[in-house]
């Protein structure tokens, strides 16, 4: 075995108790939590670094957090060890892009030992596959009026990462051909429109297989933002829980409670454990670090009861 990476440190500091481990409720009882598994940082397309995001956390009483890239861990070693200077506890993650039945669905991969195994590999195929397809929309946004996309998009970014979705948005936003980003992805950007190519992303059971062979939990991200009948999100449920999936985003930003109560019932039916996050990606927006509906009192389980995070989260391992 070779020397420990500075991550190796991090993570084992965490799990010896070094930070504070101020223990998550074992069930849901209806009201807010200090903890937010599903966030962005400017390692992927967020607008702040993952040292400020940390400060964001702490500053709003946050005591768990996820950050959750797209297809990167590049900024989970910064945070990780901001997040110990703040008593935030930091769990590595990164939410993959794939495919299901002709769909861009997002797999939040929660890992408490970081990236490992096939996930390694996957990372690199997922950032060769995103610049593929920078270039495919940008080609695509230049048809709209967007003149020198790519260019544009990087300006947007502002740094070398590979590109996605929100920097052409920002670009379309900052060229005046939209108001604001929400209209960029219902013109443009969105399911099913000019800029959603998605024929470079892996099958959704691949993704989860390189989640569950670095040792993680994978949770399938925001199910309600598919544009799904009840029916078909069942169908994905059933497919992600045969793929091995562990956990679903029963509550992603603000949304519907009566929608968020439908939807644990499909949780509960499938025993498929509850994940929550904000999707936070910049500071002036609807959503903040932590801002989310409310999980209701619910009979599904947590997803950091799961026996992979329970430690990392200062609940006693379950029995096998």
């Amino acid at each position: 075995m070779g020397r420990a990476s500075t991550m190796d440190v991090i993570l084992t500091k965490t799990l010896a108790g070094v930070m504070p481990m101020n223990a998550l409720p074992e069930r849901f009882e209806g009201e807010a939590l200090s903890i937010d598994l599903h966030m962005h940082s400017t390692a992927s397309d967020g607008a702040l670094s993952p040292e400020a995001l940390v400060e964001a956390c702490a500053s709003r009483g946050l005591t768990h957090m996820a950050l959750t890239d797209h297809d990167t861990v590049a900024g989970v070693e910064r945070a990780s060890a901001v997040g110990e200077s703040h008593g935030v506890v930091v769990l590595p993650g990164t939410e993959l892009s794939c495919q299901w039945r002709g769909l861009n669905i997002h797999v939040v991969g929660l890992l408490p030992s970081g990236a490992r195994g096939e996930l390694v590999a996957g990372l690199e195929h997922q950032a060769e596959a995103r610049e593929r397809r920078a270039v495919q929309i940008a080609a695509r946004m230049e048809r709209v009026g967007l003149e020198n996309a790519l260019e544009r998009a990087r300006e947007q970014a502002g740094s070398d990462r590979p590109l996605g979705r929100p920097d052409f948005a920002r670009a379309l936003v900052a060229a005046e051909l939209v108001p604001d980003m929400a209209t960029a992805f219902r013109r443009h950007l969105g399911n099913g429109k000019a800029g959603d190519i998605k024929a470079h992303w892996p099958a959704l059971s691949t993704v989860v297989a390189w989640v569950l062979d670095a040792g993680g939990v994978a949770a399938l991200a925001h199910p309600l933002r598919y544009g799904l009948t009840r029916r078909k999100r069942g169908q994905l449920l059933d497919d992600f829980h045969a793929a091995g999936g562990q956990a679903v985003e029963l509550v992603s930003g603000f949304q519907n409670p009566d929608a968020t109560r439908d939807l644990a019932r499909q949780l509960d039916e499938r025993g498929l454990l509850a994940s929550l996050g904000s999707d936070f990606h910049f500071p002036g927006g609807h959503l903040a670090p932590g801002s989310m509906t409310p999980v209701p009192r619910t009979a599904v389980a947590p997803v950091w009861t799961h026996s992979r995070l329970a430690a990392t989260f200062g609940l006693p391992m379950p029995a096998a």
